[in-house]
């Protein structure tokens, strides 16, 4: 049954939220009294259907429905889940969550995406306090995977539970402070920027780029204690405090004295930003932002790592079935061709039609019984070759499929021939691709055993039949 989520609230966060949802196939109901809400959700949306389902190797998930209500209960009133993304005011919350509480049903999930809010504070006056927690995200709602818990005990165990179902991380924050975790340690690093500008030592540009070629991608990946942990080498973390420890009571930093925002540090931070950034426009820094964070997420999914592992554990649980009609061609392979397939021609680079046929034909592999436990078992296919002709261009955001035929299955050899089509089926490229059964052990030819002898013959007899693909030739 699908499952519905509210957002109260349509802005940059909010509009995160829906999207987040929505694309992972929840109907999605939003309340925003602003006139432009339409427009905004719309365009935060098309940048989240470009660049969310890249993360994944899997076909594109059906979308859910997105329905603009004009008052909170009708928004509320058969929600799962419901969360609140409106302005930092205290008073403004309290009447929000009054009006949720009162039409919204009494095992549905209220978060609310503050920045700053104790749960204690946002659960004042409220009917049912427990039913009320923190999940703060991080902006772009839709492809960073972190929400930190912060509420009952209860509460945040089903949220994170739940969370877990859209490809997202719930961190469960154990006590409640001021601005969670996350905020703490930006606020910091906010600090001392300002004064690195204030007293003239670097730009704003100079300061981003101290960040994102620095430890801003380390961080990334491993985090900070983690980060340290390697920084210590063979002896570890003690070795590394033992040698910085010292430096903490060093003048480095000015986190304990704040500068002041004068209109003079003000201009100062805005003109350099300006001039850092000012030849782009929001939608286009989204982008660039966007398309940035999904080429580094799936090769950290490609490792298994970070927020990579998160995607990498979400397609596993989403896998599809394995073609069980052999006697019609096979459908081998549905996904989206990602940002990062892409080569200085604007169009998928000829290198990836290799990852797209290998991955076609890892299927029948699978299908008859050549999968990770038989690979480890010390025998495998390796491809010795694949004769690839391309009919059309191939572009970033296309979702394609894989139609595949075997037109051998017999002994040491599996030869397959691969289409791969545009979804409205029109011919992209085409691959008749030879393998052969190898020893991992002398790195030979050998002949399968006989239970995999029995299925090759079986995918053999029913494919051959079948009439020879047309666009063979």
């Amino acid at each position: 049954m699908t499952k519905t989520a509210a957002i109260i609230g349509g802005g940059v966060i909010g509009g995160g939220w829906a999207a987040r949802f929505l694309l992972n196939g929840w109907n999605v109901n939003v309340f925003d009294p602003d006139p432009e809400a339409e427009r905004k959700i719309g365009e935060v949306l098309d940048n989240a259907r470009r660049s969310l389902p890249a993360l994944s190797d899997n076909r594109i998930m059906q979308e859910g429905s997105l329905t603009l209500v004009e008052t909170i209960a009708e928004t509320v009133k058969d929600s799962d889940w419901i969360q609140e993304s409106v302005p930092e005011r205290l008073e403004m919350k309290h009447k929000v969550f009054a009006e949720i509480q009162a039409h919204c049903r009494k095992d549905a999930l209220i978060g609310s995406s503050t920045s700053g809010f104790k749960p204690s504070e946002l659960q004042e006056g409220a009917s049912n306090p427990a039913q009320i927690f923190v999940a703060h995200p991080f902006n772009p709602v839709y492809l960073l995977p972190l929400i930190e818990l912060v509420g009952a005990p209860q509460s945040c165990a089903r949220a994170k539970s739940t969370l877990e179902t859209i490809g997202m991380h719930g961190l469960i924050v154990k006590k409640e402070i001021d601005a969670h975790i996350g905020d703490r340690f930006l606020e910091a690093v906010w600090r001392e920027a300002l004064w690195l500008i204030k007293d003239g030592i670097a730009t704003t540009q100079e300061i981003d780029d101290a960040i994102r070629y620095g430890f801003g991608i380390r961080w990334a990946q491993m985090g900070l204690f983690e980060t340290y942990r390697v920084a210590g080498g063979e002896a570890g973390m003690k070795h590394f405090i033992a040698q910085f420890g010292p430096c903490l009571s060093w003048p480095w930093t000015k986190l304990m004295d704040v500068p002041e925002l004068t209109d003079e540090l003000v201009d100062m931070i805005a003109d350099q930003s300006d001039a850092q950034s000012g030849m782009h426009t929001i939608r286009e820094l989204e982008r660039i932002r966007d398309d940035n964070l999904v080429a580094m997420m799936r090769a950290l999914k490609a490792r298994n790592w970070g927020a990579g592992a998160l995607i990498k554990q979400q397609d596993d649980a989403n896998a599809p079935a394995l073609p069980t009609q052999i006697d019609k061609p096979l459908r081998t392979l549905e996904r989206v061709i990602p940002i990062d397939w892409t080569d200085y021609n604007g169009h998928m680079n000829e290198s990836r039609y290799g990852q797209v046929f290998s991955d076609a034909g890892d299927v029948v592999m699978n299908m008859i019984g050549a999968d990770q436990a038989y690979i480890d078992s010390g025998l495998s296919y390796f491809t010795v070759e694949n004769l690839i002709q391309f009919r059309n261009e191939t572009h970033p955001g296309e979702e394609i499929h894989v139609q595949t035929q075997v037109l051998q299955a017999e002994g040491k050899k599996l030869r397959l021939y691969h289409e791969m089509n545009r979804a409205n089926g029109e011919l992209l490229c085409t691959c008749n691709q030879l393998l052969i059964h190898v020893s991992l052990e002398t790195r030979r030819s050998c002949e399968p055993g006989g239970e995999m002898a029995a299925k090759m013959k079986a995918l053999h007899e029913a494919q051959t039949k079948l009439p020879k693909p047309e666009s063979m030739g």
